[in-house]
């Protein structure tokens, strides 16, 4: 009874579907769309405030021939995208964990020797910096016996080879300070990454096993 009694409220629908559309114009095609109240409309257009609404594009015969998404539906297909690809891409991520390490402290002796050799690039990049400091000192003061810094009216201008090294060296130092500036946080992003790691590892391996 259940099966006849859901038959007969789909041909009721289908019915009602085919009487709105032939209540339309017969040239041309039918448009069939949901307002805000969740109430279904047939018509030759869509009215402005539902055109960015979803819509079906129907004939003559009530089939539907095309549809259209919701202007916010492709808005939240890239969102779900996103969400699949994030998702992927940790589940990858923590079958790299449990292939690669036995340990945790597998983990920690990596990260203590990834985070140690960039530990001394640190510190070499460092002394660099204060070496090209003490030789901008040194010609900064063999400059101040040149024209425009020495106030000697007879004083000679500046000669062009030191005046150049001046910026040369300057101009060093400064990119060496960049470059020490994102090794650093090259080093701060590193000790993040081990660390969600070995806690992920932990997480992972002391889950109860259904």
């Amino acid at each position: 009874m259940n099966q006849w009694r859901e038959l007969w409220l789909t041909l009721i629908a289908l019915a009602a579907s085919a009487a709105a559309v032939a209540a339309q114009p017969s040239s041309g095609t039918v448009y069939k769309w949901t307002d805000d109240k969740g109430v279904v409309h047939y018509g030759d257009s869509v009215p402005a405030e539902y055109s960015q609404n979803e819509r079906s594009l129907l004939n003559s015969q009530g089939v539907e021939v095309g549809h259209v998404d919701s202007a916010n539906n492709s808005g939240l297909v890239a969102e779900r995208a996103r969400v699949a690809e994030a998702a992927r891409l940790k589940a990858q991520h923590d079958q790299f964990l449990l292939s690669t390490y036995l340990s945790s402290k597998d983990i920690e002796q990596l990260r203590d020797e990834r985070l140690g050799q960039i530990d001394g690039q640190i510190r070499a990049s460092s002394a660099y910096i204060d070496s090209l400091g003490t030789r901008m000192s040194t010609l900064q003061e063999r400059a101040m016996h040149f024209k425009p810094y020495s106030s000697d009216p007879n004083a000679r201008r500046i000669p062009d080879e030191l005046a150049e090294e001046l910026i040369s060296v300057g101009d060093e130092a400064r990119n060496q300070r960049r470059a020490l500036d994102a090794k650093r946080k090259e080093q701060s992003d590193m000790r993040a990454q081990f660390e969600a790691d070995i806690a992920r590892y932990r997480e992972l391996t002391t889950k109860p096993r259904s």
